[in-house]
């Protein structure tokens, strides 16, 4: 078994308002960055877990997050392992 780093991003699902995002953009707009069009505000967890493969452990981490990390009506969410 060995130790897997996988990172679990979740973001408000297209068509959910996203506050922060909209003021970040506008923060920007003011600063002068006027080409940003859209900003949407996220969350990203580093997670540390031990494993056998990263089938196994993106299986794990999966279930995690439709049990407990993320709330399926207003996120998706995207896993990945990061490369040593």
């Amino acid at each position: 078994m060995k130790e897997w780093t996988v990172i679990l991003e979740i973001f408000l699902k297209e068509g959910i308002f996203d506050p922060q995002g909209k003021t970040i953009r506008s923060a920007l707009h003011s600063l002068g960055f006027e080409e940003v069009k859209e900003v949407r505000v996220g969350k990203v967890l580093k997670i540390k877990i031990m494993g056998n493969s990263e089938e196994e452990v993106m299986g794990k981490v999966r279930k995690m997050s439709e049990m407990v990390l993320v709330n399926p009506v207003t996120e998706d969410f995207s896993i990945r392992v990061e490369k040593e």
